[in-house]
């Protein structure tokens, strides 16, 4: 009768908490059976209350104590199906009361014996615990919340209408295992939501350790795995979003897993990896290379840190000592500038003293000579007070004859102790003498200057203004880091750097003077000479400092060489016009690179040679014309005066045509046909009736004109501004064959060389129409040999 009291207690409670909810009853049957709920659904905190069904609690209510051992027969055999319950599925109240039979038999033979035989042996199972303080009791809890004891408890007692006496008369009608039981159970039931929190890790083992840490299908590369149990709940299938119980998709309904299909996986996945492998062989051969590189530059950068520290080094006090030379320059070269300028005006002086005078010569001849030619009474010339200048002036002019007259008698003294009297004509020489006065003056003023400038870097130390310290750093330069000395182009600044030192020797240097010192021979040339090159090494082509020599030849010889031929040069001067055509071939042959006409500084030179000659052309060449009766008496002045006029124009298209292969030839033929023969000495001849005079003055002429000028002419004219000279040859042969005609043998045969003559100086020049014409004319039938030597 207890017994069946007890039961009937224990049905009411659990149909109570079914009313409270389906998932409690379930969980609070398989705690009371000790079996491990299936881990595969969760629930939610708030669960809405479903009615229970009524039929667990009628079958519990007719269950009788009369039939116990069919109830325990029928318990084994419902028990034993306890497998087959799918997960989640809830036992009906026949399933429950064959698990309660089960575990009391259990108790009364003393065993711990499994309430449930599995078929699957690997399957784990959890032994009841008796003792109500262990915490296996508290496994698997489910949380609910908003769930207080006190209510839930008084809403069960209500159910079951015990009231607080009832309590205690049903404690003391039973016995003490019982009471404590019954409590534990409900204490179960309704405390769940407060233990939830307290249960330790280790209690998770089974279910974590079975499902979580080990997916279905890990191992064979599948993509699914199932999910865990609390944090991504599933919902089944028919159910609805209400705060139900969702369940997993039943194992039975998943993919079937075959060979084939793992097969193929593990072929794709041996793919995937392959082409993974060889992407990483080459990232890794690829990172390999890349170390190897860095290591090598990492070795690289430090075996070059010392000589790059140098380098610094070297540079930092490079820096420092052109920047100490080049403030020492700045504050040195305008004092080198000022005593070059004034040796060019010292020299300038001179010559310009020397030309002035020549031409005060002129003058003065000129105006003693004027009334010959001209019969017209001049109006004497007078100053503001009524007086002639004349007067004033002939005192001077008195003094300048005396100096004239004594420079040409001691020339002509020279002349005859040198036995060239015969051979030379009046005008030829150059007036060039100076007076001791002058030369006192001038040596001064040039040893003034030549001690100043040795004064300039007195007071600097040797490092600054010696060629050979300088070039000793620059060479050390190129010589350690020579991409270095390349990349600052020192080829470039080392000749304008040069340049005040070379001026400062060049200062007395005159290439127009005579003993002139050879600038190749000076210490500048020969300390820059071999400049950048060792005993052992080779010149190499491209080198840039080959051309330091030319550079400074180009910026400071050609320099210096136009401002003399501008200021000081004389082209009436046969020596200095000499010695200047010379100097400039010189140049011509050792610096082709630098004497072209392409070059800068070049042209400025010859410029200034040809400006200098065309001023001389318009300034000294003077020729008079005097009547025949006056030329005649070959002892008066007025003739000397006309004879030598004339040689001058003479040596000065000499002078002119020694520019030969210097200037071009166009300009060349201007300035000696056009500008001089045509201009002076042709006027001049055609003025006279001296026919053997004039002869030879013509042989004289054609004798300066150069001879490769004819040879590659083509036909049988001569050039055309040569034209009109060839036309007066030919008068003067005619008219001494004329003037042979009745003349005595020896005049005869004296006036037939003439005429010889004539015709080889037309023959040199080419013009073979003129000689053909003149045979024609006076029938001369041995011409022949005469064409022969036109070259």
């Amino acid at each position: 009768m207890l017994l069946k009291m007890y039961y009937i207690i224990k049905g009411k409670i659990l149909a109570k908490l079914c009313n409270a909810s389906d998932i409690l009853s379930s969980y609070v049957f398989f705690l009371l059976l000790d079996v491990p709920m299936q881990p595969m659904f969760t629930i939610k905190e708030e669960v809405t209350s479903v009615a229970c069904s009524k039929h667990g609690e009628e079958e519990m209510e007719v269950e009788s104590a009369d039939e116990p051992e069919e109830e325990t027969k029928a318990a084994f055999n419902t028990l034993s199906s306890l497998s087959t319950l799918r997960p989640g599925e809830i036992p009906d109240a026949a399933f429950i009361h064959a698990a309660r039979k089960r575990r009391q038999l259990a108790r009364e033979l003393g065993g711990e014996a499994p309430l449930v035989e599995t078929e699957t042996p690997k399957k784990r199972l959890v032994q009841e615990d008796q003792d109500a303080s262990d915490d296996d009791d508290e496994e698997k809890r489910i949380s609910f919340s908003g769930v207080r004891n006190k209510t839930q408890r008084q809403k069960i007692a209500e159910e079951i209408g015990i009231e607080g006496s009832d309590d205690e008369a049903l404690d003391t009608g039973h016995d003490e295992e019982v009471s404590r039981w019954e409590q534990e159970q409900i204490r179960k039931g309704i405390s769940i939501p407060q233990v939830q929190s307290s249960q330790p890790e280790e209690n998770t083992v089974y279910y974590q350790n079975s499902y979580e840490t080990q997916p279905y299908g890990s191992s064979y590369s599948m993509p699914f795995t199932y999910s865990s149990m609390v944090s991504q709940p599933i919902k089944a299938a028919g159910h609805a979003d209400n705060g139900s119980v969702h369940y997993v998709t039943p194992v039975s309904e998943l993919t079937t897993v075959s060979i084939d299909l793992v097969k193929k996986r593990l072929q794709v996945r041996l793919g995937e990896m392959n082409a993974g492998y060889e992407a990483n062989s080459k990232r890794y051969e690829q990172i390999k290379e890349d170390l190897a590189a860095s290591e090598s530059s990492i070795e690289q950068l430090e075996g070059s840190s010392n000589e790059n520290a140098d380098q610094y080094k070297f540079l930092q006090e490079m820096r420092g000592y052109v920047g100490d030379l080049l403030e020492c320059f700045s504050e040195k070269v305008p004092a080198v500038l000022e005593l070059e300028a004034a040796m060019h005006q010292l020299l300038r002086q001179r010559a310009t003293r020397l030309v002035q005078r020549r031409q005060d010569d002129i003058k003065d001849e000129s105006s003693e000579f004027a009334s010959l030619s001209n019969k017209a009474v001049m109006a004497p010339s007078l100053d503001s007070f009524g007086r002639d200048r004349a007067t004033y002036q002939e005192h001077s002019r008195q003094r300048r004859i005396a100096e004239r007259e004594a420079r040409r008698t001691r020339r002509r003294q020279a002349r005859e102790q040198n036995g060239k009297r015969a051979e030379h004509n009046e005008g030829l020489s150059s007036d060039d003498e100076e007076t001791s006065t002058d030369i006192t003056a001038f040596n001064m003023e040039k040893d003034r200057i030549i001690k100043e400038s040795k004064k300039v870097f007195e007071d600097v130390v040797e490092d600054f203004h010696s060629l050979d310290c300088i070039k000793r750093h620059f060479e050390d330069w190129r010589r350690d880091y020579v991409d270095c000395y390349r990349n600052a182009y020192i080829d470039l600044c080392l000749p304008k750097l040069f340049n005040p030192l070379v001026r400062l020797q060049l200062i007395t240097w005159n290439p127009m003077e005579d003993q002139c010192a050879n600038f190749e021979y000076m210490l500048w040339f020969e300390s820059l000479l071999f400049y950048g090159f060792d005993e052992h090494s080779t010149l190499k082509k491209g080198d840039a400092d080959i051309g330091l020599l030319p550079a400074i030849v180009e910026k400071v010889i050609l320099s210096k060489l136009t401002v003399l031929a501008e200021q000081v040069w004389d082209p009436l001067s046969n020596s200095q016009t000499s010695r200047l055509v010379a100097f400039i071939i010189r140049l011509m042959k050792g610096y082709p690179t630098v004497m072209h006409g392409d070059n800068r500084y070049t042209q400025e030179l010859l410029k200034a040679i040809v400006l200098r000659t065309r001023r001389t052309l318009d300034e000294d060449i003077f020729l008079p014309l005097y009547p025949k009766s006056v030329q005649d008496n070959k002892n008066s002045g007025p003739y000397l005066f006309y004879q030598r006029q004339f040689w001058t124009c003479i040596k000065l298209l000499r002078n002119i045509l020694l520019w030969e292969g210097i200037l071009s030839a166009s300009c060349l033929k201007d300035l000696a046909f056009d500008s001089t023969l045509n201009r002076y000495i042709l006027s001049a001849l055609q003025t006279t009736d001296t026919i053997e005079e004039n002869l030879l003055k013509c042989q004289k002429v054609v004798e300066c004109l150069p001879e490769h000028w004819f040879s590659g002419l083509k036909g049988q004219q001569t050039l055309p501004q040569l034209e009109p000279l060839c036309r007066y040859i030919t008068h003067l042969a005619n008219l001494l064959h004329r003037s042979s005609l009745g003349a005595s043998d020896v005049g005869r045969r004296t006036a037939k060389d003439q005429v010889k003559e004539a015709l080889k100086m037309l023959g040199r020049m080419n013009a073979l129409d003129h000689i053909i014409a003149m045979a024609t004319e006076h029938g001369m039938k041995d011409i022949k040999p005469l064409l022969e030597l036109k070259s």
